[in-house]
């Protein structure tokens, strides 16, 4: 007999394809950009050979010292000094007085810079502002003669009322202080009403004197005008005014005057 092996196989699928890599930068660039790349890379390199090259042969090569021609008689001979002479037991060395040195104290009030006094003036403030103001105006009066009143009596026919007056002023002020007031509008806002007063013109009757007339007619039972045709026993000279009832019938003709 034949044994059966069964041998189990795991099958795994395959492996998903790998996207293909971006193309670099280079690759992706137009011909004309790789061109100006490829030679600005090689004119750079050139450019750091040349200074390499040129440092090195500088520091193998070396500055050269600079040399000296001519002859020791054509170089410039320094002078010579002669030494001091020593003093003798006949002329005995000077001796060297002291050199007074500068004083360093010195006047203050002379280093201290002189005070200034300053000239300058302040300027005044000057301010002009508008003020207004309300004056009053006074009423007049008018007399007008009123003969139905006796002589001196007064009576206030229209009363009168004052007006107002607005004022404007233009007002100058220099520190605070006013210098100036100056008028510049006036303007009535509210007229004046004139007051008017009647004045009484008729007289006091006298003494046995009739108040019906102007003159003195005498109270009696009859008077007549003087010259005339009437038989008294009161007679009055004219002309006579009648300013109240002609009791006594002197004024004839009705024109207001008596024994005319």
């Amino acid at each position: 007999m034949f044994a059966t092996t069964l041998i189990a196989v795991t099958m795994y699928p395959p492996p998903a394809p790998r996207p293909p890599a971006a193309p670099n930068w280079f690759r992706r660039a137009s011909p004309g950009r790789r061109l100006a790349v490829i030679l600005g890379s090689v004119a750079l390199s050139i450019l750091l050979l040349c200074c390499a090259g040129t440092a090195i042969v500088g520091a193998l090569v070396g500055e050269p010292e600079p040399t000296r021609t001519g002859t020791a008689a054509e170089e410039p001979q320094q002078p010579i000094v002669a030494a001091p002479a020593e003093p003798t037991e006949e002329a005995p060395a000077q001796e060297l007085s002291p050199v007074a040195e500068p004083s360093l104290s010195a006047d203050p009030a002379a280093s201290s810079p002189a005070p200034t006094t300053s000239t300058a003036v302040a300027a005044p403030v000057v301010q002009v502002t508008t003020v207004t103001e309300r004056a009053t105006i006074r009423y007049g009066e008018r007399t007008v003669k009123d003969s139905s009143l006796a002589v001196g009596k007064r009576v206030v026919r229209t009363k009168g009322v004052n007006g107002v007056k607005t004022l404007t002023y233009e007002v100058t002020t220099t520190d605070g202080v006013r210098t100036a007031k100056k008028l510049v509008r006036s303007v009535v806002t509210k007229q004046p009403v004139t007051q008017v007063v009647a004045v009484g013109t008729k007289k006091a009757p006298q003494a046995n004197c009739d108040p019906n007339y102007s003159g003195c007619v005498p109270i009696a039972s009859d008077v007549d005008c003087s010259g005339g045709s009437g038989n008294g026993p009161a007679y009055v000279s004219g002309p006579i005014r009648v300013i109240g009832d002609d009791i006594y019938d002197l004024d004839r003709d009705g024109d207001g005057t008596a024994c005319d």
